[in-house]
């Protein structure tokens, strides 16, 4: 019932650990992966080691969290050893991101074939460096990262996006005219920031970090909803989706399978059991019987 396939990659269900949350390691991810997820996003990961922000990096606001983490990593040629460690009991999503165009395609020749899926990181609200959102809101350098990584894999390429932009139906028009294989949608929003009452200081270590969790769902639901009706490709649809009518209402405004991230702090690792058996509930009371008829409903 809830099988679906997405770039000709089939998974049990349509929910997915989204880039940035446990998935730091091999450990964690298969983890996840036993915990009952159709597919895993590895935390993005660079050409070079990358230490981040120092902390703090995350404060919880009302709604999610403000986090500004850096895209902390240890680069490709580290990184690759914890692909190797994958069970791969379920698809392996691998987040890139990179300073040019050029960077973006290095490392995905060098992780070609070593997963199913290549996502581009061109989204990051708190990348420094000419990483991030920085890209992605340049259209033309976003199509240009595309066609530059379509070149080296083999592997279906998935676009994620950021909501900050002024039209971003044109930013995914762009993306499918240059030949990405999906869309996933969307990044946190912000930047924003908190400030610590009895210092007068930001809380962050950075001041501004990118916007995750409930608050940003009517968003990114939005956002799902325009690009699918302009768009040819998938989308995998993320923000804010903590249970299973949240990944009802994402499916419904067109969005194949869904990415799940803050809500893995809210509700633990669960959380991906418990939205397939509240989708299962439902589906059997409305009569539906796969997840590829909820998928658009709403237009």
């Amino acid at each position: 019932m809830l099988e679906v396939e997405f770039c000709n990659i089939k998974m049990k269900n349509p929910t997915i650990l989204a880039a940035g949350i446990m998935g730091s390691t091999a450990a964690s991810l298969n983890w996840v992966a036993r915990s009952g997820a159709g597919a895993i996003v590895t935390k993005s990961f660079g050409m070079e080691a990358n230490p981040g922000y120092p902390n703090p990096t995350t404060v919880e606001v009302t709604g999610g969290f403000i986090n500004a983490i850096g895209l902390s990593n240890p680069g490709v040629e580290s990184f690759k050893g914890e692909l190797e460690r994958l069970d791969r009991q379920v698809p392996a999503v691998a987040s890139i991101y990179g300073a040019d165009p050029q960077e973006f395609q290095d490392i995905a020749a060098q992780i070609d074939g070593m997963v199913d899926m290549i996502e581009l990181n061109v989204s990051c609200p708190h990348a420094s460096g000419g990483c991030g959102a920085s890209v992605g809101q340049d259209p033309q350098l976003t199509a240009q990262v595309i066609k530059t990584v379509k070149k080296v894999t083999k592997n279906p390429v998935i676009v994620k996006l950021t909501p900050n932009v002024t039209d971003i139906v044109e930013i995914a028009l762009n993306c499918q005219n240059a030949g990405c294989d999906a869309i996933t949608l969307i990044n946190s929003v912000g930047p924003g920031m908190r400030i610590d009452v009895e210092t007068a200081q930001p809380i962050l270590h950075n001041k501004f970090g990118g916007l995750s969790g409930p608050a940003i769902k009517p968003i990114a639901l939005r956002c799902v909803y325009e690009v699918y009706e302009a768009v040819n490709v998938p989308i995998m649809g993320v923000g804010g989706i903590t249970d299973y009518k949240d990944a009802v209402e994402f499916l419904f405004a067109g969005a194949s399978c869904i990415q799940i991230g803050t809500a893995v702090y809210y509700e633990g690792i669960d959380v991906f059991r418990k939205i397939c058996e509240g989708l299962e509930r439902y589906m059997g009371r409305k009569g539906i019987k796969s997840v590829s008829e909820m998928v658009g409903r709403a237009h």
